[in-house]
């Protein structure tokens, strides 16, 4: 970490409290993706594993191409798969017996069905209806054939192994041998994953910690590497692989804290400095990125000194960037949604925090960004999370955490 994040927290409060005037304050820059051309921006040393990592996802994306066109050929393909929420249809808190059951062992033949050739799975597409016909397509979502956004691939991973651990037989495995190989293939050369793989451009290229993606995968590949519980049937080699895929992406989310102390959503692929996404959602210091990652941290049974200095810089800066006394109620219908005076209130954090002031910015579809929430569009003010009370539950987390692993 640099600077000394004591000061840094403590100007924050002070800019957070310090009164403002309304304005448009800049303009958001899309992410670059990550293309052939900017691997010259790379160390000399590293350009070649760069290099290789392209290869690898070129020819990714031409399997799951080639092998779509294949199926079509021979059949015209079923619907458009079902949209809604994933993760529900793959319930990972049932009890034991039932992974082991009819209605556990169809969700898990679908899941088999809709895995990508490249072994991913796409996102929003609910496990527990028909298996995937021929010719249909991997994933509601074109762009989105494998990824890691919105809990896909790491849910279908988790919901596998409870099936496996709890049903004789070698049925799933190769799935679930082929999911994590596929995160293996998908990790970047510093140890960061993108959003989507095979690589789709643009943002989606970006290290991406939004929606607790990368913490997730992390705990994913933890849990493989540790062959215990569920991952009890994980062969030795894959085991080996998956503790270093995560010690390295480890690595990169520490690389990635801001002198700040906070994370922000997404960071660039090879330079991993901060990074915008789509058009309302800027470069910034993020509040929920930055709980996520602090309760995955605070997990981890034997943090090392780097760990236990980035937690305290993290929890540093929540605690200096809440806004209080405030409410962000629900809209009326036809009214736009409002941040407003309520003494007493439960603190909350803003969704983004500009990384030059610290002060709560929020972006529009025009890719302006605005210092005042209520100078965006009604649309994206009623239609975006502006403003939560979750990162208090990493705070809370934090203060017994603090005491077990004091300050250094």
């Amino acid at each position: 970490m640099r600077g000394n994040l004591l000061f840094a927290a403590a100007g924050m409060a002070l800019a957070l409290s310090a009164p403002a005037r309304s304005a448009v304050i800049g303009q958001m820059t899309p992410a670059p993706p990550l293309t052939r051309e900017r691997l010259a921006e790379a160390p000399a040393a590293q350009r070649a594993a760069w290099a290789a990592y392209l290869d690898r996802s070129d020819a990714a994306r031409r399997l799951n191409d080639a092998t779509l066109a294949d199926e079509r050929q021979a059949a015209p393909g079923g619907p458009k798969p079902a949209a809604g929420d994933a993760a529900a249809s793959m319930p990972l808190d049932r009890p034991a017996a039932w992974y082991g059951g009819s209605e556990a062992r169809h969700i898990a033949e679908v899941i088999v069905s809709f895995q990508s050739p490249a072994g991913g799975w796409g996102k929003n597409s609910p496990r527990n209806g028909p298996v995937r016909l021929a010719g249909q397509a991997w994933s509601g979502e074109e762009t989105y054939v494998g990824t890691i956004d919105n809990d896909a691939t790491i849910t279908e991973l988790r919901f596998l192994a409870r099936v496996i651990a709890n049903t004789p037989g070698d049925g799933y495995r190769a799935s679930f041998g082929r999911g994590v190989r596929w995160l293996l293939a998908a990790q970047y050369p510093n140890g960061g994953w993108p959003q989507v793989w095979p690589l789709a451009g643009g943002y989606h290229d970006a290290v991406t910690f939004n929606d607790n993606a990368m913490a997730a995968t992390l705990g994913l590949l933890r849990d493989v590497a540790a062959g215990q519980g569920d991952y009890a049937f994980v062969e030795p080699s894959l085991r080996r692989e998956a503790d270093g895929a995560w010690r390295r992406g480890l690595a990169a989310l520490l690389a990635a804290q801001t002198p700040a102390g906070g994370w922000p959503q997404q960071v660039d692929t090879l330079t991993l400095a901060p990074a915008g996404a789509r058009n309302f959602e800027p470069a910034a210091l993020t509040s929920a990125e930055t709980a996520d990652i602090l309760l995955f941290l605070m997990a981890l049974p034997a943090p090392s000194p780097e760990v236990v200095r980035a937690v305290h810089a993290g929890a540093a800066w929540l605690a200096a960037t809440p806004v209080k006394d405030k409410a962000w109620p629900r809209q009326a219908p036809g009214e736009a949604r409002r941040l407003i005076d309520q003494p007493g209130a439960p603190p909350l954090w803003s969704r983004y925090y500009d990384l030059a002031t610290g002060r709560p910015i929020f972006g529009d579809r025009d890719r302006t960004i605005h210092d005042d929430v209520e100078e965006i569009s009604v649309e994206r003010r009623n239609g975006y999370n502006w403003y939560s009370p979750n990162p208090a539950r990493a705070l809370a987390r934090y203060e017994a955490w603090a005491k077990v692993h004091p300050r250094r």
